[in-house]
């Protein structure tokens, strides 16, 4: 399984100089602006255009006057939305983390919002659609809202999808796991690396000293002087 770059969890040596134009050009990043831009047309849709009033001043929900379909759509929609740029700045800075530690959480909660977002949506997409389904043309005058209805059911359909690559690419990253030899054990826990301080190599130059050798004919008593006579 191949991803792009190599090192841990599928990003290159930390610090290395960034390319914004392979950087938009990756599968994730195009799935991340697309989950972006799918969230803000299913919220906006539902806010600006869910709500119509037939006969009677109260606002009532375009699917089948079901507040909660409304308030669910628009609550996925903008926490996806926020989502979307907040994992966008983190695909950014993820090569800069040193530590595999940190990568490896960053990639966790990457994998399992994002699987978590696209059951959500799909919940979303059903809701809205059963209740379209069951909304009569009669509380509809002049089809008011028909058309956000149906950008909403629609975009929720679309965003399954991006939410469900985005979950894969999580998960290829995950089990593509850490190229060791990218990174020293310092790298483990963030900690810097630590050289050992090199081995002494200064010569002894402590001198020693010999006492001269005493000359083996040592003399103990002068010569030339004869015994004194009485």
């Amino acid at each position: 399984m191949k991803m792009e770059g190599v090192g841990s969890y599928g990003a290159g040596r930390a610090g290395g100089e960034f390319d914004p134009v392979a950087f938009v050009k990756q599968p994730q990043t195009i799935l991340r602006i697309l989950s972006w831009v799918f969230s803000m047309v299913v919220f906006g849709s539902i806010v600006n255009e869910g709500y119509v009033n037939s006969g009677s001043e109260r606002l009532h929900c375009i699917f089948n006057k079901n507040n909660d379909a409304c308030n669910y759509g628009i609550t996925i929609g903008v926490i996806a939305f926020l989502a979307s740029m907040f994992f966008f700045v983190l695909d950014i800075y993820f090569p800069q983390i040193t530590s595999v530690k940190d990568r490896k959480k960053a990639v966790l909660v990457e994998m399992g919002f994002s699987g978590f977002w696209t059951f959500l949506w799909f919940v979303a997409f059903c809701f809205l659609a059963n209740q379209w389904q069951q909304t009569s043309p009669n509380e509809l005058p002049l089809t008011q809202g028909a058309d956000a209805a149906r950008a909403a059911i629609a975009f929720s359909f679309f965003s399954i999808i991006t939410w469900a690559g985005l979950t894969v690419r999580a998960v290829q990253k995950f089990l593509l796991g850490t190229d060791m030899t990218l990174f020293t054990t310092d790298h483990l826990d963030g900690k810097p690396n630590m050289q050992p301080f090199p081995p002494s190599t200064s010569l002894d130059t402590t001198d020693t000293y010999q006492s001269p050798p005493f000359t083996e004919n040592l003399q103990t008593s002068p010569k030339g002087y004869p015994e004194p006579t009485y």
